[in-house]
């Protein structure tokens, strides 16, 4: 039986009902219901035209100039997996975004809001961007954390959090927060493997890879962790500490347990991740529960209705001024918008995810950039979110996958031999990735075979120095360094 999470639940203050409107009219059309944190999701929303005004142009002023330690620049997307732990590593000082807001920059950023009464941080980083964080911080003002308040319980903004509990302080999280953490325990084991691979490090290691995977082992019957929060909300949950008034909003996105923090005062919103210089990550490489297209683009709609005058993300640096904080959130919504309806429009076409995740594009006036997050990787997320694994393939409904009729296929072909010969002229044709599937059927049948190998390698080499994706180019040199270490084992030709 599963036990409730310790922390006490803050009486929601205003339910957020507007948001479900547009997914039960989708129900009208789709009939699919979905249940995702107690929160019925149905369907697809009518589409949406992009807003006017949505294509980009250029500006100036509207964000912070280039500060110590914004190596990532201002979107906050590395251009490598290897850069993530150096984020923010040569800031000496924390960067005033407001009179009493301070900005310290990492693989998620920290930020420290001063009152007369105390102050408040939101979120708090990996662990070791937190202690350099707690420093910059210290240094700006001596009075004490109050309140940590962490936009979703991702390692990246929830790892510091020991950094700088002392026993005194509030940590409020979405009430799903103790879920999110509870799932990432209980697949501990599974994610440090896959976030070595995408951070680029060794899953025995330290770094970013054992950083961003949840800490502490689950109980073996429970399978549930220990929750550093001491305050969970449902819907929204207000505070106030030194006559500021803070706003935490339910925001769901990037994680189910999202929040963003509004302080109507200063016209100042975080928005976590539900916002950065990339495509977001509806899907994630190392693996994640569905992340729903249609509530990033009710959580931004929710922040856009604040008529926000400064934009924080906990990736990158800020956005100001209210005209461009809408035409980015804006054009940023329309984005996610214009791949959930595609995609559900070419499901409902009969046409499958492979076919979709090769025709789906963004418009020029909706390209946000693909350093982080990518389209193709989203349509599949979209696509298998609402339908899941079967893809009505007979052959699908068993146990037996494609590798175990490679060696047919290879002895069909004549060998390993000439399926990597093929690959190799696929290969100088530009047709890396249909290459790279030959050298995986190769290798399937023969995993020693050193021709095989070497032009896998090539194409590998190829892919990841064309990739301008840092999760990509993390996975890519992933199966690089396999690749190496087999050529080492592999049989001479």
């Amino acid at each position: 039986m599963r036990t409730r999470p310790t922390p006490r639940l803050a009486r929601p203050t205003a339910a957020v009902t507007l948001r479900l409107v547009g997914a039960m009219l989708g129900s009208m059309m789709l009939g699919c219901v979905t249940m995702l944190g107690g929160v019925m999701l149905v369907g697809a929303a009518f589409a949406r035209p992009p807003a006017e005004g949505a294509a980009p142009r250029p500006h100036s002023g509207s964000q912070e100039p280039r500060q110590p330690g914004a190596s990532a620049g201002d979107s906050g997307v590395p251009s490598g997996p290897n850069q993530l732990a150096s984020i923010g590593a040569d800031q000496t000082q924390a960067i005033q975004v407001h009179p009493s807001i301070w900005l310290a920059l990492g693989f998620g950023n920290s930020f420290l809001i001063t009152t007369d009464a105390g102050n408040v941080v939101v979120d708090t980083s990996l662990p070791f961007h937190a202690r350099r964080h707690k420093r910059l911080f210290e240094a700006v003002s001596s009075e004490p954390v109050r309140t940590i308040v962490v936009t979703h319980g991702h390692g990246d903004h929830r790892g510091g959090i020991p950094i700088w509990q002392d026993g005194t302080i509030e940590v409020i999280a979405q009430r799903e927060y103790a879920e999110l953490v509870h799932y990432q325990t209980r697949l501990r084991g599974f994610f440090a493997a896959r976030n070595a691979a995408q951070f680029g490090a060794p899953a025995s290691g330290g770094g970013i890879a054992r950083a961003v995977t949840a800490d502490g082992a689950a109980s073996p019957v429970t399978r549930q962790a220990a929750i550093d929060a001491t305050v969970l909300f449902d819907e929204r949950h207000d505070f106030e500490l030194g006559g500021v008034r803070f706003e935490l909003h339910h925001t769901p996105g990037e994680t189910y347990d999202h929040l963003a923090v509004w302080i109507p005062e200063w016209k100042v919103a975080f928005v976590g991740d539900n916002f950065y210089g990339s495509f977001p990550n509806l899907y994630t490489l190392r693996g994640t529960k569905p992340r729903w297209a249609l509530d990033y683009v009710d959580s931004l709609d929710q922040v856009l209705s604040w008529e926000p005058e400064l934009v924080l993300p906990s990736h990158g640096m800020p956005v100001r001024g209210r005209d461009e904080v809408r035409r980015r959130l804006t054009r940023y919504r329309d984005a996610i918008l214009y791949v959930h309806d595609a995609t559900v429009r070419g499901m409902n076409e009969g046409k499958d995810v492979f076919t979709l995740m090769r025709e789906i594009s963004l418009p020029p006036e909706l390209e946000v950039g693909e350093g982080y997050g990518a389209v193709a990787w989203s349509v599949r997320g979209i696509y298998e979110g609402y339908a899941g694994w079967y893809d009505g393939e007979a052959s699908s409904l068993y146990s037996w996958p494609r590798s175990a009729v490679s060696a047919e296929l290879a002895a069909l072909a004549g060998g390993a031999e000439p399926i990597s010969r093929r690959a190799r002229e696929l290969a100088a044709a530009g047709e890396l990735e249909r290459a790279l599937l030959l050298t995986g059927v190769a290798l399937e049948a023969e995993p020693r075979h050193r021709a095989s190998l070497e032009v896998r390698i090539a194409i590998l080499e190829q892919l990841a120095a064309r990739s301008a994706n840092s999760n990509e180019r993390g996975w890519l040199e992933h199966a690089l360094r396999a690749a190496r270490s087999a050529v080492g084992a592999a049989e001479p030709q």
